[in-house]
């Protein structure tokens, strides 16, 4: 199912951003561990701290004016009908501590995992009560 579809106000429209963002991350993240062993390898990541930072200032504005404004960031860009792109940067520490010591890097990957998928499932419970579905993602 598209979740972008499910989109009928403000906050469902957030929601699905989250569940999108998170969707996104999670294959980087997977990623990040797969291929820790090719040649030239570098862990890149989400910007999760810019989303969440553009996620409340759109909450802001929503609160002061009842409306919902979504501004582009350097790696976040929104098109039309509630798409939105983010780019991937690499993540320095993780690329240091992958150099120094494998076995934290992918300790630090499953830890980002986990709080991704927290993230995602929080998002999707919360949809699925606003929309008073009884199961979005089956």
């Amino acid at each position: 199912m598209k979740i972008a579809s499910l989109i009928t106000d403000n906050i469902t429209e957030l929601l699905v951003k989250i569940i999108e963002f998170t969707r996104t991350r999670h294959k980087i993240l997977a990623q990040n561990i797969s291929d820790i062993s090719n040649i030239g390898f570098v862990p890149k990541d989400l910007v999760a701290d810019e989303f969440s930072d553009l996620l409340n200032r759109a909450i802001d504005e929503h609160i002061v004016n009842r409306r919902l404004v979504l501004r582009d960031t350097e790696n976040i860009k929104f098109g039309i009908s509630g798409s939105f792109k983010i780019k991937p940067t690499v993540d320095k520490y993780a690329k240091d501590l992958l150099d120094e010591n494998r076995d934290e890097y992918i300790e630090l990957q499953k830890n980002k995992l986990l709080e991704n998928t927290i993230n995602q499932r929080v998002a999707a419970e919360l949809l699925k009560q606003k929309q008073g579905l009884t199961s979005v993602f089956t």
